[in-house]
């Protein structure tokens, strides 16, 4: 019987945490309840406490999922390219790309870092992406001979200008446009850094 109660609990968390994701990638953070997501879930309010603590607990496992998944295409990208320079810009565009698809750059961009704070959001984003940019900027470093003292700086500007472009695509009076003009400036970003 346990391992029935734990399957049911695992779907039971798996589909809170589905519906959450929707609701506060449309309608934003503030303008979601526990309530909300126990009623479009199908399950109680108790439900979701026994899965996710807070409202602020079940937003922080949205966005951590979020950011997983992102990582993921990043990583898939840039292990399909066989250079470090090579990986490296095919891990950002993927970067770019995920982060700004459907409703995703709200929730992780917009109302992370006020729902969870600055430092809970830049933990989230630097144990899943930011960690794979940095990597691969070590890389780059490595195989040109260059100064790796940089590392660091460069892997906080280079993330904060692709998350500022997924902000900027995302509130663009028209992201078809805005998409490949972020993807050229973010080309003409990393020919800096690979040269």
């Amino acid at each position: 019987m346990p391992r029935t109660s734990a399957a049911v609990a695992a779907r039971t968390a798996s589909r809170v945490l589905a519906v959450a994701t929707t609701l506060f990638s449309t309608r934003g953070f503030a303008d979601v309840s526990v309530d909300d997501v126990a009623q479009a879930a199908g399950v109680t309010r108790g439900a979701v406490y026994h899965h996710y603590d807070s409202k602020a607990g079940l937003f922080r496992a949205v966005a951590e999922h979020l950011q997983a998944g992102i990582a993921a295409e990043l990583v898939a990208a840039a292990d399909a390219s066989d250079s470090p320079a090579a990986r490296l810009r095919a891990g950002s565009h993927a970067f770019l790309d995920a982060i700004t698809r459907g409703a995703t750059s709200r929730v992780l961009l917009v109302d992370a870092p006020a729902a969870l704070g600055w430092q809970e959001w830049r933990r989230i984003d630097a144990e899943r992406s930011e960690v794979h940019l940095r990597d691969a900027l070590g890389d780059v470093l490595a195989e040109s001979g260059s100064d790796s003292s940089l590392l660091d700086a460069l892997t906080v500007q280079l993330s904060g200008a692709m998350n500022d472009a997924a902000l900027w695509i995302a509130q663009h009076d028209d992201p078809t446009i805005a998409r490949p003009l972020a993807h050229a400036a973010l080309d003409r970003l990393l020919d800096a850094v690979t040269v």
